[in-house]
């Protein structure tokens, strides 16, 4: 009785604050849009043909402009995902070398950033990527460009705000997985002769993969449903999913059709959450089982 106390409150939030959304939005999913207030009539019944109830699901399957918005989704959050990754190992590396006493403050430095309302930031990298703004300014002085580069509403400065803005997802986990990681493997290969490099690839890396793979879930997730960030300073032909949906809810005011964006990005997303469930659960069962040992031995024998 004690326990389903305990359980009740965090069970009656995820029903109220997850599961009863999603049931809402998987409904307006399976409707028709329809001029109105809300813009959508009720979900038809099966007996009257499942192809008008999933209309709006085979919509994304068969209209190749989704499907390649979903694709564009993918490979941006990919992309950023592994550029926080990447930049993120010094880094976590660097605080877990530290003592401990500068930890923390490095630690808060990587939080910086939140400290700062998002749409500033934003704000400002737009004055800084413009053409009458600092960077092109300060290669203009500098001789290296005669005339501004088109730096804002490229690409580049899409992945600049999505490292910029996710790169502390990433800082955060390796941090504490590094942490925990056994120096003593790293200093008994550096001991038999390897390299710094050889170190970290053979020892390191390996040690701190569940580290890095909640990482870069933890930025890929968020990521492929930007939209904010795309739209002040991608391209305008980078359509992701983000930028779809709103179109659809906003603009056609096609509720359905939106909601079924939303019910296949999120579908999308727990495809890669369960492979790494499934992976930490394998390494959990190898790393719970003893080593071998060969018959006659005991723990104490050097082979």
């Amino acid at each position: 009785m004690r326990r389903l106390l305990v359980l009740l409150p965090p069970f009656l939030w995820l029903l109220l604050l997850v599961a009863a959304p999603v049931g809402i939005l998987a409904g307006i999913a399976l409707s028709e849009g329809a001029p109105g207030v809300p813009p959508f009539t009720p979900p038809v019944s099966l007996s009257a043909g499942w192809q008008g109830t999933f209309e709006n699901l085979l919509t994304l399957v068969q209209d190749g402009y989704y499907a390649a918005a979903f694709l564009r989704s993918v490979v941006v959050a990919g992309v950023s995902a592994s550029l926080c990754l990447v930049l993120a190992y010094p880094m976590a590396l660097g605080i877990a070398a530290a003592p401990e006493r500068w930890r923390v403050p490095l630690l808060a430095l990587v939080l910086l950033p939140f400290w700062t309302g998002f749409l500033p930031r934003l704000g400002a990298w737009i004055g800084l990527l413009r053409d009458g703004g600092w960077v092109n300014g300060v290669l203009m002085r500098l001789g290296l460009v005669d005339a501004p580069v088109p730096l804002l509403y490229t690409d580049a400065a899409m992945y600049l705000g999505m490292v910029h803005a996710y790169l502390p997802f990433a800082v955060l986990p390796l941090t504490a997985t590094l942490l925990r990681r056994d120096l003593s493997v790293e200093e008994a290969a550096a001991d038999l002769g390897a390299a710094p490099w050889t170190v970290f690839r053979t020892v390191t890396l390996p040690l701190s993969a569940p580290g890095a793979a909640a990482a870069f879930l933890l930025v890929f997730i968020p990521a492929a449903g930007e939209f904010v960030i795309p739209e002040l300073l991608g391209p305008p032909e980078a359509l992701l999913v983000g930028r779809v949906l709103w179109g659809e809810f906003f603009q056609n005011r096609d509720w359905p059709l939106a909601s079924a964006l939303a019910v296949a990005l999120l579908a999308l997303l727990i495809l890669p959450i369960r492979l790494f469930q499934r992976l930490e659960d394998g390494g959990s069962r190898r790393g719970a089982s003893p080593p071998s040992r060969g018959p006659g031995r005991s723990p104490g024998m050097v082979p």
